[in-house]
């Protein structure tokens, strides 16, 4: 340090803490931000490096080179305090090699200019050398150029500090006092050149910026190692909390204040066909299934049913309202969170034990009072026929069960789909073959469209049930489908006695009380089929006589299977 001017001195200080400062931000390397703030951070010790040579040249010409020396540090610094703001923050996304570019145009326009020499007075009119009592300086008239490239520079730094600005008031302590100490090192020098710049400063030539870096420095150190400024960085949760958003199964849209869809997630536009780009900016009503319906007030709002792109699913609907940091409400998230598995367990579960608990339980009971009669009389055949009905009615509803917990399954695999008319003439000739008296007819021509392998049980059942609870001679089935704007209607006719009415309104309202329940587990299998492939049933009586029962469920494509033949819509 001998020889050289207390004001040299400490500069040199600034460039040891902003050294040091620079060498720990660039060990963080690949943090989010950890580039950007070298750059800023060898931006800074590059001018007030250049700046102690500048202070310390005896002519006018070495001065002048040593200014000029310095533009390359002077203009790298906002380019870099603003990436690197955006990369801190999580606007990573704004990080590309297209706008590093465009913000390089100024800065790389002025080194060329100083680098041509500045022939057009563009930055610098005229020099010359200023003696004070702390030192030389090189006292310049600025040209138009240089107001830009300041203008530019402040321009930058506000934009930089906006996204940092925000994180003062965090929740996390840590981002607090991150943020705080970036401001302070980041606002020292931005007010000495505004000092500079509007001649506040009594000693004429004397650029305090590089002085402030001294401040700079200190303040980025304490946010490297007491804050962990990289290595706790808020990027991650920014992005975490888009990806959550995004990837979230349920599909959920943001409403602004104005009622006009603000964004929606990915599952939202899957699950109900929207195209997202065209649905931002649109009325809620207009996008938003069943936006009417819902409202924050209806705490006990029972599930919604909807028909999206995999068919028609029951929805539990919750609102949340958004609000700013004044507690001012700027929005709310809608979220529909599908509920037709739950449904369909609770229901399933309701029904198995009914069965074991009512019919089962009676056929047993049966059993053992005839067989009593048998003990006493062998040869009574009434008792005899008794026994076997009832033995055989609970070996049915015990293959119904298996049938059931097998298709029902959530951890089984789903079958690809499968051709519909190469089904209904499976149905029809197994039908057939179980009740060869049977008149079992497919009507029509049947259309050569992909449908759910559940269709399969579920017709099976429709067409077994219709034979079995049917009491003409002989029972008459007939089987026919018909496809129409992405769906599917599989009827099953009979002309038995008909699906009492008290029966259609337990499976209408899908649940059984002890007085009013199915007659066994026939129809619930053709519900929660459909219903697992987002289908509905309906039911209508026949003239003269019988009912026809048609199963709607929607058609299935090969984008519907997945590359290991598992089918992906519709569970």
């Amino acid at each position: 340090m001998i020889g050289l001017s207390p004001l040299s001195v400490a500069l040199l200080s600034a460039v040891v803490t902003g050294t040091s400062a620079a060498i720990l931000a660039w060990r963080e390397r690949p943090e989010a931000g950890a580039t950007w703030l070298t750059v800023l951070l060898v931006g800074q010790v590059w001018w007030t490096t250049f700046l102690v040579f500048e202070l310390e040249a005896p002519t006018l010409a070495a001065k002048s080179l040593w200014y000029d020396v310095q533009w390359l540090g002077v203009v790298i610094i906002p380019v870099g305090w603003l990436l690197f703001a955006l990369e801190y923050t999580g606007r990573e996304r704004y990080v590309t090699p297209g706008v590093v570019a465009a913000l390089s145009v100024a800065p790389v326009v002025t080194l060329i200019v100083v680098a041509a020499g500045d022939p057009w007075g563009l930055i610098v009119v005229d020099r010359e050398v200023a003696s004070t009592a702390v030192g030389s300086f090189l006292r310049v008239d600025t040209g138009p150029w240089y107001y830009v490239i300041a203008g530019y520079t402040y321009l930058l730094g506000l934009f930089g500090s906006i996204p940092i600005l925000q994180l003062v008031r965090d929740d996390a302590r840590p981002f607090r006092g991150q943020s705080a100490a970036l401001i302070v090192g980041t606002a020292a020098p931005w007010a000495s050149s505004v000092f500079h710049l509007t001649g506040s400063v009594p000693i004429s030539g004397l650029d305090p910026t590089p002085l402030a870096f001294a401040v700079s420095g200190v303040a980025y150190l304490l946010a490297l190692t007491r804050f962990r400024l990289l290595t706790l960085a808020p990027a991650p949760r920014r992005r975490a909390r888009q990806l959550v958003f995004e990837h979230l199964h349920d599909p959920a849209f943001v409403i602004g204040t104005e009622g006009y869809v603000v964004d929606l997630n990915q599952s939202a536009a899957d699950t109900f066909g929207i195209d997202r780009r065209v649905a931002i900016g649109e009325p809620a009503s207009a996008v938003v299934p069943r936006y009417d319906d819902v409202s924050v007030e209806e705490s006990d709002r029972s599930p919604l049913s909807i028909v999206g792109s995999s068919g028609r699913h029951p929805y539990e609907v919750t609102v949340r309202c958004i609000a700013d940091g004044h507690g001012r409400p700027t929005g709310e998230v809608v979220v529909f969170h599908d509920v037709g598995e739950y449904l369909g367990q609770q229901q399933r579960l309701d029904v198995l034990n009914r069965v074991f608990r009512h019919d089962v339980r009676t056929e047993t009971n049966l059993i053992t009072g005839y067989a009593d009669r048998l003990r006493a009389d062998p040869t009574d055949e009434h008792a005899l026929n008794v026994v076997k009905r009832s033995a055989s009615r609970i070996l049915d509803l015990s293959e119904r069960t298996r049938t059931a917990s097998e298709l029902f399954d959530p951890m089984a695999k789903s079958s690809p789909p499968v051709a519909l008319d190469a089904l209904v003439e499976e149905v029809a000739s197994g039908l057939r073959h179980e009740f060869p008296d049977a008149n079992v007819s497919v009507e029509s021509d049947v259309p050569p469209v992909r449908v759910p392998a559940v269709l399969r049980v579920v017709a099976e059942s429709l067409c077994s049930n219709a034979v079995r609870h049917n009491d003409s001679e002989p029972p008459s089935v007939w089987l026919s489908a018909a496809a129409d704007d992405g769906w599917v209607d599989l009827s099953v006719a009979d002309d038995g006695p008909g699906i009492d009415d008290a029966e259609r309104e337990v499976l209408k309202r899908g649940t059984e009380t002890p007085l009013e329940h199915g007659s066994g587990l026939g129809l619930w299998i053709v519900k929660w089929g459909t219903d697992q492939v987002g289908g509905s049933v309906s039911f209508e009586d026949r003239e003269p006589r019988g009912t026809i029962v048609t199963v709607s469920v929607p058609i299935r494509d090969d984008a519907d299977v997945d590359p290991e033949g598992d089918e992906t819509a519709g569970r």
